[in-house]
């Protein structure tokens, strides 16, 4: 529609006038050309025109959009001043809102609105204070509210006042939802990894095509701290088994590069603070047999050899506030060691057992140190210490994992073992006798589910 849109706000109406009108606003009336004009009940709003302002006519202006209502109403009510509120407006000749149909523009919209309008109130408030009659902050409380009670028996009419609830008793209409105690948290990780490497015959630094296989399974409970501060209870059992085709070798089809079957437990009573009196327990052993390349010479079959450690010491825990940290150290002063071989088919010396003995115990102290850092969303760190002494023997393990998480079944390890034993005979053809070491690269299918 051509012409000038001018809103104003006199008998709570709103009025315009095309170019061709000229008018005098008054607070009850309008008067255009010296006659006084009733205001149509369906006209449309655009700017504002207030008592004294010029302004200039644009017959190509569009109006529609400017979001200001098309009807206010008298009497005003004064409530807040803002000083940022004709920021929020904004501008309504410059500013473009989004159009109908777009993403989120119905309430990009009405918010706009709602501070135009306010901000269109603020002005005429501030302009023309003598028409804002009425003040938030001084005007007088509501009327109370009654209600009569008939009494049958004795024709008693009681009128009381009537009182809404309190807020705090609105509070316990709703009744309080307690989550289930959950006494114990499960975790189970699995595993199955893959290494390949093709080589063809002529190549020229020559080299063996093989396929490896990496299973892992691991699962863990403990008792919930949240509900039992404490007393610590945390045991964990995991199997991990290596596979590898022999292509040199004329006798087994696969040999295995790794069988470990742990499990570790720890028990502790609340001390002081993060410190426990504990008793801490380590078993392992392997359960299939293994033999040397191109041979039946069997080195190590199930509980031949198996290790069994108990200690009794302290423990301390801690685990930041973001839960991505998690460090335990157990001091056992006092340990028990125990070391198997009841496969008659092996050598019990080579795994320090006196000849003749199927076993071999031993007393001293042992410590335990585990640290679990989640180093980012996908990535996780865990590295575990063991080492046990009789004060005439040392052995010791430290595991290091690194585990890259690509999404829910896919992974990848990189997993890394030094091992030292101031018993271990001296290897043939090699420098490595104390110190042992195995590191491993692998990446395949992982599974892992937690109740936290």
């Amino acid at each position: 529609m051509k012409g000038m849109f001018f809103l104003s706000m006199f008998s709570g109406c709103v009025f315009f006038l095309t170019e061709e009108m000229h008018a005098q606003s008054l607070f009850d009336e309008l008067i255009v050309d010296g006659e006084t004009v009733v205001v149509p009940s369906d006209s449309q709003g655009g700017m504002v025109v207030l008592p004294g302002m010029t302004v200039p006519v644009d017959t190509t202006l569009n109006v529609s959009d400017m979001m200001y209502n098309e009807i206010f109403y008298l009497p005003m009510v004064f409530d807040k001043f803002d000083m940022f509120l004709s920021e929020k407006a904004g501008n309504p000749l410059t500013e473009e809102l989004p159009e109908e149909g777009q993403p989120d523009s119905f309430f990009n919209r009405l918010v706009k609105r709602n501070y135009r309008q306010r901000y269109f109130m603020q002005q005429v408030m501030s302009e023309m204070p003598e028409i804002v009659h009425y003040n938030m902050a001084t005007m007088p409380r509501p009327p109370k509210k009654f209600v009569m009670h008939l009494d049958p028996s004795t024709a008693k009419l009681t009128v009381e006042e009537f009182k809404e609830a309190p807020v705090d008793s609105m509070k316990q209409v709703v009744p309080e939802i307690v989550p289930d105690r959950i006494n114990w948290l499960h975790t189970f990780d699995g595993s199955l990894h893959f290494s390949q490497a093709y080589i063809s015959p002529n190549w020229y630094q020559g080299g063996t095509s093989n396929l490896n296989m990496i299973i892992g399974a691991l699962y863990n409970i403990k008792l919930n701290p949240k509900f039992n501060p404490n007393i610590i209870f945390d045991t964990t059992v995991s199997y991990k088994l290596g596979l590898n085709n022999a292509p040199e070798d004329s006798i087994h089809k696969y040999n295995i590069s790794e069988d470990l079957f742990q499990v570790n437990s720890k028990f502790g009573l609340k001390a002081a603070r993060n410190w426990y009196y504990s008793i801490t327990a380590q078993f392992k052993t392997q359960l299939l047999n293994s033999y040397k390349v191109n041979s039946d010479e069997m080195i190590a079959a199930f509980l031949s050899p198996s290790e069994l450690n108990v200690g009794v010491g302290l423990t301390y825990t801690y685990e930041n506030p973001r839960k991505t940290v998690q460090f335990s150290s157990s001091i056992a002063p006092l340990s028990y060691n125990l070391k198997t071989c009841t496969n008659p088919n092996l050598n019990p010396e080579a795994f320090g057992i006196d000849p003749g003995k199927k076993s071999k115990s031993e007393y001293g102290s042992s410590v335990e140190v585990t640290f679990k850092w989640k180093m980012t969303y996908n990535i996780t760190y865990y590295s575990r210490l063991f080492a046990f002494t009789d004060y005439h023997y040392l052995q010791g393990d430290w595991e290091n994992t690194i585990d890259f998480s690509i999404n829910r079944f896919m992974s990848a390890k990189i997993f890394a073992h030094l091992r030292y034993d101031s018993q271990a005979p001296v290897v043939a053809d090699t420098s490595w006798r104390h110190w042992q070491f195995k590191e491993i690269l692998s990446i395949g299918f992982a599974y892992k589910f937690s109740r936290l």
